[in-house]
């Protein structure tokens, strides 16, 4: 889809829904990271704790944005290069890690998922979603936003059926949780670091700001980001209140809600629509290894090899069925917090003082 057939609303939202559509993943779709951040604080502590994430997040969006659109820097690379010179090699290194860390976990939840509806072996799940991401990343650009923007609709409408379903059944418990007032502490560092959590997001998204050309554009596009990455997850704190306690509790939080709800229809349409989130979540973060590459090129006056995208697409999917086969995505995980603060250091802090310093030195433009 062009520059001039793309109308301005769409500019607006297209950023947003890639970045919901990233940021998701397993641990959010299933409700796991949601009650371990927010649930295990009370339903109004949660929800607390949510605005702090949501402002995190669109503040950084709006400025990496806005940063991006003036100097048109639509990789991670040409972005951290503009913005920290030489160092920004050090923002690869921890994104490097992190996409091995997110591609292993997955992998392993694909397969964990389709086990466990089908009863097949976990390797169907494993081939469907190397499938998809390797697809996708082959179609480019173009096809990449249309399909995540579209399921992230999909999503939205699959969560507003499910908080609806529980409502029905369950409102008074979630009333009752309201009354509570229960507001846990620690509640404003649980939504830093659930932010924190996610911030090697945003740099997979910056393709889709070629498309914005007013500072207005940028900067609300970024907000909304922020918005509609949240959302999904307010929607499944509310749905875990129907028995708050024992959801948090559980390993897996929406499995739990659903054995309450006795749907078995609707359990297994959230798993397919979460099952897609999983393909949506790695074709994010190898597409901005692809753009990377492909913008090196350009730069060298040289075009991207067609066979380059293609390659890239397996060799990284390989890589991450690698690590969720041999057992290392627990290993790796385990350093998951320290490559976090990686990112505060290389890109978020440098991104609120360097990058603004830029962009008002680049005035309106």
């Amino acid at each position: 889809m062009s520059t001039t057939s793309k109308k301005s609303w769409t500019r607006y939202l297209v950023p947003g829904f890639i970045f919901q559509s990233v940021v998701i993943g397993g641990g959010y779709g299933t409700g796991a990271e949601i009650a371990q951040y927010f649930g295990v604080k009370g339903l109004v502590g949660g929800l607390l704790g949510m605005v702090v994430t949501l402002i995190v997040w669109s503040v950084l969006c709006a400025v990496s944005y806005e940063f991006v659109r003036i100097y048109k820097t639509y990789d991670y690379n040409s972005m951290m290069g503009k913005l920290l010179g030489k160092a920004g090699v050090l923002y690869e290194i921890c994104y490097v890690v992190l996409m091995l860390i997110v591609l292993g976990v997955i992998n392993a939840t694909a397969g964990s998922m389709t086990s466990d509806l089908t009863g097949l072996s976990p390797w169907l799940g494993i081939g469907i979603l190397a499938v998809g991401q390797v697809l996708l990343i082959v179609k480019g650009t173009e096809a990449i936003e249309k399909v995540l923007s579209v399921w992230s609709i999909v999503l939205y409408i699959v969560y507003a059926v499910f908080m609806f379903s529980v409502f029905m059944k369950f409102g008074g418990n979630v009333s009752t949780e309201f009354a509570k007032g229960e507001i846990g502490s620690g509640w404003v560092m649980s939504g830093f670091q659930y932010a924190f959590y996610n911030l090697g997001i945003v740099p997979a998204t910056l393709y889709t700001i070629r498309e914005c050309e007013t500072r207005k554009e940028a900067v609300v596009s970024g907000v909304l980001a922020g918005v509609i990455g949240i959302v999904p997850a307010v929607l499944l704190l509310l749905v875990m209140c129907c028995d708050l306690s024992a959801v948090v509790s559980a390993e897996v939080p929406v499995t739990v809600v659903f054995s309450m709800l006795d749907m078995r229809w609707l359990y297994i349409i959230f798993e397919i629509v979460l099952f897609g989130t999983l393909i949506e979540t790695g074709t994010g973060f190898i597409k901005a290894v692809d753009d990377r590459i492909e913008l090196t090129y350009q730069k060298g006056g040289k075009e991207c090899p067609n066979w380059m995208r293609p390659l890239i697409a397996v060799v990284f999917v390989g890589v991450g069925i690698g690590v969720s086969t041999f057992g290392l995505t627990g290993l790796i995980a385990k350093g998951y917090g320290t490559i976090c603060w990686g990112f505060v250091v290389v890109y978020v802090l440098p991104m609120l003082t360097l990058g603004i310093m830029k962009i008002k030195q680049a005035g309106n433009v």
